[in-house]
C-alpha cells in the first residue's frame, strides 16, 4: 500500500545529509541529545543510517517528530500490517512524506515463512533514488526490518558473516534462525542497477577467488 501526501518538508531532500551526530548513527536504546541552542531531540529505537539516504529504526512515536524532522524524510516504508497511527499519518501530511506499508505479520513460530514477495517489492522501493531520503521501520527494528536490510546488503553482494553481524546487533538476544535463513536463501542478482552512492561496500564486499 502507498500513501503521498503532497506537502513540502524543505529542501535539498535529494542530498546525503550529515544530520544526525556521529555518537548517534546508531541508537538502539532510543538516546535524546541536545543541539546547540537546547533543542531536544529523541531517535526512534534502534535507530541507524544503513546508507546514504537510507536509515532503520522501531516504530516512532510523537517523542520522535522532531528529530524525524532533521532527516528531511521522503518515504517511510513500514512493514506491519496494522494501519498506521492517526498522530503519524498527520506527521507524515505535514511533512510530505510518503508512505510504503507492506504489511508483514510478526510471527515468532520457526516454520512460518516470510513473504519473499513482499521483502522484494520493499526492497525495491528502497534502492530507488527517488524515494531517499528514507527511513525503513517495523515494531521494534529487529527482524522485519533486519530482514529487508540483511536484504539489501546481499544485493550489495555484503558476504554472509557480515550481514549476521549486522542482523545480530539489532535482534541482539531476540535473532532468529528463520530470519537468517531467509536471508542466505535470499536471492539477490535481480538487484542490480543499485545506486553508484552504496552499490559495492568497500568494507565488507565478497572477494571472489
Amino acid at each position: 500500500m502507498m500513501m503521498k501526501f503532497n506537502a513540502d518538508n524543505g529542501s535539498n531532500r535529494n542530498q546525503c545529509r550529515a544530520a544526525v551526530p556521529r555518537q548517534l548513527q546508531v541508537s538502539f536504546r532510543g538516546e535524546s541529545y541536545v543541539e546547540a541552542g537546547g533543542a531536544v531531540f529523541t531517535p526512534p529505537l534502534n535507530f541507524a543510517m544503513v546508507e546514504c539516504g537510507i536509515y532503520r529504526s522501531g516504530f516512532p512515536d510523537s517523542d520522535n517528530f522532531s528529530f524525524l524532522e532533521t532527516l528531511n524524510l521522503r518515504s517511510i516504508i513500514y512493514l506491519c500490517p496494522e494501519p498506521y497511527p492517526d498522530a503519524n499519518v498527520e506527521f507524515l501530511k505535514a511533512n510530505g512524506i510518503q508512505l510504503f506499508q507492506f504489511g508483514i505479520e510478526g510471527c515468532k513460530e520457526p516454520f512460518v515463512n516470510i513473504p519473499e514477495e513482499k521483502i522484494r517489492e520493499a526492497l525495491k522501493v528502497a534502492i530507488d533514488v527517488k524515494n531517499h531520503p528514507l527511513l525503513i521501520h517495523c515494531k521494534r527494528g529487529k527482524h522485519r526490518t533486519g530482514c529487508l536490510v540483511g536484504c539489501l546488503r546481499k544485493s550489495q553482494r555484503w558476504c554472509l558473516t557480515s550481514v549476521f553481524d549486522e542482523y545480530q546487533r539489532f535482534a541482539a538476544a531476540k535473532a532468529r534462525l528463520s530470519d537468517q535463513r531467509f536471508m542466505e536463501m535470499f536471492d539477490a542478482s535481480s538487484f542490480k542497477n543499485l545506486p553508484k552512492s552504496f552499490s559495492v561496500s568497500k568494507r565488507t564486499q565478497l572477494v571472489s577467488g
